[in-house]
């Protein structure tokens, strides 16, 4: 080859090159990113589509906050942050990253310009809540309390209160504290087993979690379990009343305490919670579809039909991330925004609104769209990087919004590797903001009283304010002052005052600050208000001598709610044959209406024993007519008769059942209840009992022959 062939050999060659890297570079102009990049808080702001009543302006951003999960403001209004910088991998021992820090607006414009950090080297810390001057904080496997004590926004007291929570997943912690009017402090705990014990009271046995939430007292040194399980997202109301998120379910409510559905050994699994969205499980998302959820779901979905199975995964539009539920209870939004429940959605980058309506028939609320919202959600946007996983309403009434600000939110175990080679879990660890709304044309409020200089006396009338923040914070600084000196004040409050939330704040101060009695909570029994009379029930529980009017509220209360709660309570008079007759009429006048009285009766000592199906029987009036609720009654007690595993018990039962002359199907929910109670294997049956079972083969009902019979086949397989 010449010179003159070999140069123009190597043009050619050059010339295809540089054509096929334009060509490659024109497509990968064309080639779209696989994920979003990040926005400045300016930008994202740009991009919020909102109720248009109102209006979001940034709160803070980084560098003074990053990857935040909670806000508390304390009695000064004061706001801190919780950071959770290290999620979604559990950090190695002794490289926690997670902090608290203290965020100040120096220059008073409503942005804070500043930040102090109050605590680092925190175990994922997930929630904050202002006590006594510092901070009560969940770091699992502790609760702790952490406190400055120079005024340099730093703390240097740190205290575990609790200890032994769950640690293992980051998304399933002990979170979300909140303190209630009844002076509790509420956490979410997931269910998650664990031996909780308190370091400072080394003589009280630990408590498993397995199944709960968690409550405590510290100015009682009780602590408990209770209902749920939450997940991260918890709000109570005015009422006392609780919500929680979980995950796919947005709302849900705790219908019924822990302390009743255990107070007996044998109740199994009782009704206690309920998802009471009326629109579940669809929101309206405007951020695109992250293309590894897009592809998850495909594959999911081609799997389910390979299978036959019928089920379809959805890919956006339906909540998945739902977090950080919270009641807004304050007076700077318009009225009909009172009482509305703000939940987040991480997914699908939205702000969802509930309006919850408890009528006098109902137990429980119903969660229902705003009407202007059937077809749109009242926060949402197109910056799929927005993660709100909380809220706070602060001391200026306002919403703030706390957006964890990541590229991705989900946990890397749900997805497949083959997509995760693409995906950075930490992209944005160094972001976070949390917004303020506010009603259109309103301004920031940076200028906030100093609860905490103020003296019991000061703090009374805030008691009563419009904002929920407020009186929380004055009722737990009077109790933590055990200033006795304003009961008598206190007192006149709950008699004279119009307001119904400022009565029941007065009756719950006073409780803290021991000084509650007889006349008080029985003025609380008759309030106009349902909630204030539900309330003075649960305190009734502490005077015998109030037992009667218990019971004329559980039959005779309008409020369904307040029945309810008075049935609970009547179950923990010590007046046991006062205690039956009620549960008994009761049991005739409200079981068959609404399901949840079942759990109120049965979970009860006397509702339980083996003298109230006999008792049931005797007046008569009960087994008039077959309603399902009533039957659920009965084949539920039957279940607690065959659990508690006493022959005699079971015998008479079964003899008893005899006497039942009238529809079959009441004979029917006694044996299903028996039946269940056995399948399980732990229960050894009795000689007696199986005679009395062998019997019911030739039954004239085929349900009860076939049910007896199927038991009896699979018990003989098993010896």
């Amino acid at each position: 080859m010449n010179k003159k062939s070999g140069s123009l050999s190597v043009m050619c060659v050059l010339c295809i090159l540089v054509f096929f890297s334009c060509k490659s570079n024109e497509a990968n102009q064309d080639l779209k990113p696989l994920y979003a990049e990040p926005l400045t808080a300016e930008e994202a702001l740009k991009k919020f589509e909102l109720d248009p009543n109102f209006e979001i302006q940034v709160f803070a951003a980084e560098p003074y906050i990053m990857d935040p999960v909670d806000l508390a403001f304390d009695e000064n209004g004061v706001a801190y942050a919780v950071g959770m910088p290290d999620y979604p991998f559990p950090p190695k021992p002794g490289e926690e990253k997670g902090n608290i820090r203290a965020l100040l607006d120096l220059d008073k414009d409503g942005r804070i310009d500043s930040s102090i950090v109050f605590a680092d080297k925190l175990s994922e810390a997930t929630s904050i809540l202002p006590w006594k001057g510092g901070l009560i904080v969940t770091a699992a496997p502790d609760i702790l309390f952490l406190k400055d004590t120079n005024s340099d926004y730093k703390a240097d007291i740190r205290e575990v209160l609790y200890t032994g929570f769950y640690k293992a997943n980051s998304e399933a912690q002990i979170t979300s504290l909140r303190y209630a009017v009844d002076n509790w402090i509420y956490a979410n705990n997931r269910g998650q087993a664990g031996e909780i014990s308190a370091p400072d009271a080394p003589n009280v046995s630990p408590i498993n979690m397995q199944g709960a939430d968690f409550r405590f007292r510290l100015d009682l040194k009780k602590f408990e379990q209770e209902t749920g399980p939450g997940q991260f997202g918890q709000t109570i109301n005015d009422w006392g009343h609780r919500f929680f998120t979980e995950n796919s379910i947005h709302i849900q409510e705790s219908v019924i305490p822990w302390r009743y559905t255990h107070r007996i050994e044998y109740l199994k699994n009782p009704r206690a919670i309920l998802n009471i969205s009326d629109h579940d499980p669809i929101m309206y998302q405007k951020s695109e579809t992250p293309y590894w959820r897009q592809a998850r779901t495909d594959a999911r979905n081609v799997n389910f039909k390979k299978q036959g199975s019928k089920q379809i995964e959805y890919a956006r539009d339906h909540f998945t991330g739902a977090s950080g539920g919270t009641v807004y209870s304050a007076d700077a939004f318009p009225k009909e925004f009172y009482g509305n429940v703000f939940t987040g959605d991480v997914a699908g980058s939205l702000v969802h609104r509930d309006v919850l309506n408890l009528d006098m028939q109902s137990a429980v609320y119903t969660a229902k769209r705003a009407a202007a919202e059937t077809d749109k959600e009242f926060l949402a946007t197109t910056d799929s990087w927005f993660r709100p996983v909380g809220f706070t309403v602060g001391p200026d009434g306002y919403l703030y919004v706390i957006d964890y600000y990541r590229q991705h939110i989900e946990t890397p175990m749900s997805i497949p590797d083959s997509l995760k080679k693409d995906m950075d879990f930490m992209r944005g660890s160094d972001m976070g903001r949390i917004y303020r709304i506010v009603p259109k044309g309103k301004k920031a409020i940076t200028d906030f009283p100093k609860l905490s200089e103020m003296t019991a006396a000061q703090l009374l009338p805030y008691l009563g304010n419009g904002n929920q923040w407020y009186r929380l914070q004055a009722q737990r600084l009077i109790v933590a002052k055990q200033d006795k000196t304003v009961t008598d004040a206190l007192k006149q409050i709950v008699k004279t005052t119009n307001n119904s939330l400022e009565r029941l704040h007065a009756i719950y101060t006073l409780d803290g600050l021991q000084a509650l009695d007889t006349a008080a909570v029985k003025t609380a029994l008759a309030d106009a208000a349902p909630g204030v009379r539900e309330h003075g029930l649960i305190l009734a529980e502490r005077y015998p001598e109030l037992a009667a009017e218990i019971g004329r509220l559980a039959l005779n209360d309008p409020s369904t709610r307040v029945s309810l709660q008075a049935t609970l309570s009547i179950g923990n008079s010590k007046n046991k044959q006062l205690a039956k007759d009620i549960l008994l009429q009761v049991a005739e006048k409200h079981a068959g209406k609404n399901s949840w009285y079942k759990t109120a009766v049965l979970s009860s000592p006397e509702g339980s024993s083996t003298a109230f199906f006999k008792a049931l029987l005797d007046r008569q009036t009960f087994f008039n007519g077959f309603v399902p609720d009533k039957g659920a009654l009965i084949e539920d007690y039957s279940g607690i008769i065959a659990a508690r595993n006493n022959p005699a018990e079971v015998v008479t039962l079964l003899k008893q059942m005899d006497a039942l002359t009238v529809d079959p199907q009441w004979k029917y929910a006694i044996v299903k209840g028996l039946s269940k109670a056995y399948s399980t294997g732990k229960i050894k049956i009795s000689p007696a009992t199986l005679k009395e079972l062998e019997k019911l083969k030739s039954s004239p009902s085929k349900d009860i022959a076939d049910t007896v019979a199927k038991y009896l086949k699979i018990k003989e397989a098993k010896k």
